[in-house]
């Protein structure tokens, strides 16, 4: 499903804030709340918006130590193999296949050090896994949590500046 203008400027204002009322995200955008309502359907019917959800600090949750782990299969692994063996692990909040040397990429939340180097263990007791390389976040810089902004920006044709421009 491909967005137009106004669309991106509804899933922006819930991205920003999935608790803001349609009448807010109507005032930011020039519809009423009833409309804005029926595009917000419209757009989770079409699959752009696939679901609602809170942000909790990792921290508030007891995980007060993140990195990422590269993940270097074994060949022929395929993503569903990897997907299936990372799913299981609840402090692995994110995984992506990737480019360059590694097959895969997954970041992670753990209580601390000892319990980072736990999971990694598992992740590295995998029967596809060959090996794996972690780093670990000192400190985040930056965290996004939506697509870029609504206004264009002069980019491509169906692309938009970054976030907060």
């Amino acid at each position: 499903m491909r967005l137009n203008d106004l669309d991106e400027r509804i899933v922006h204002a819930l991205a920003e804030d999935a608790r803001r009322s349609y009448a807010d995200i109507g005032s930011l955008v020039g519809l009423s709340a009833p409309a804005v309502k029926r595009r917000v359907d419209r757009l989770r019917a079409g699959g752009a918006i696939t679901g609602f959800t809170v942000r909790v600090d990792p921290e508030a949750l007891g995980w007060r130590t993140e990195g990422f782990i590269e993940i270097y299969c074994r060949r022929n692994t395929s993503p569903d193999a990897i997907h299936r063996g990372l799913e299981r692990l609840p402090e692995v909040v994110s995984a992506s296949t990737v480019t360059g040397d590694a097959d895969a990429i997954a970041q992670v939340f753990a209580a601390d050090m000892r319990h980072f180097e736990q999971v990694l263990e598992r992740i590295a007791g995998e029967p596809y896994v060959e090996r794996t390389k972690s780093v670990l976040v000192l400190s985040p810089l930056l965290r996004r949590y939506s697509s870029g902004t609504p206004a264009r920006t002069g980019a491509a044709p169906g692309r938009t500046g970054p976030a907060g421009a």
